[in-house]
């Protein structure tokens, strides 16, 4: 499908995307979008809604929060914390490879 063609592309390239790409790309609206950028999950460069872009970070991010809001049915709070903390134990985890590079995450 178009929508998967997309997504796809998004996570191959290094450019930033609009706010109705990144919507296309997690098939929600800006609406879900906009509640995100409130709970600190996304947030865009750019001064007008128009101008907004997002990275590829955003992409991976909001369907993170997705799939945590549809299979563990956590509110956006929730998955906003959960989201956090599991960047943060990736982060530790690299910081360890690096010093260790026999340990597993």
């Amino acid at each position: 499908s178009e929508s998967n063609v997309l997504s796809g592309k998004l996570l191959e390239e290094d450019s930033d995307v609009t706010l109705a790409q990144l919507c296309e790309a997690c098939a929600v609206q800006a609406e879900a979008i906009e509640a995100m950028m409130e709970e600190g999950i996304v947030a865009p460069t750019g001064g007008e809604v128009t101008t907004w872009r997002f990275t590829r970070t955003s992409v991976v991010r909001v369907r993170t929060v997705l799939r945590m809001q549809r299979d563990l049915e956590v509110n956006l709070a929730g998955a906003a914390l959960a989201l956090d903390l599991l960047e943060r134990i990736e982060a530790l985890q690299a910081r360890l490879k690096s010093f260790d590079p026999e340990a597993r995450a």
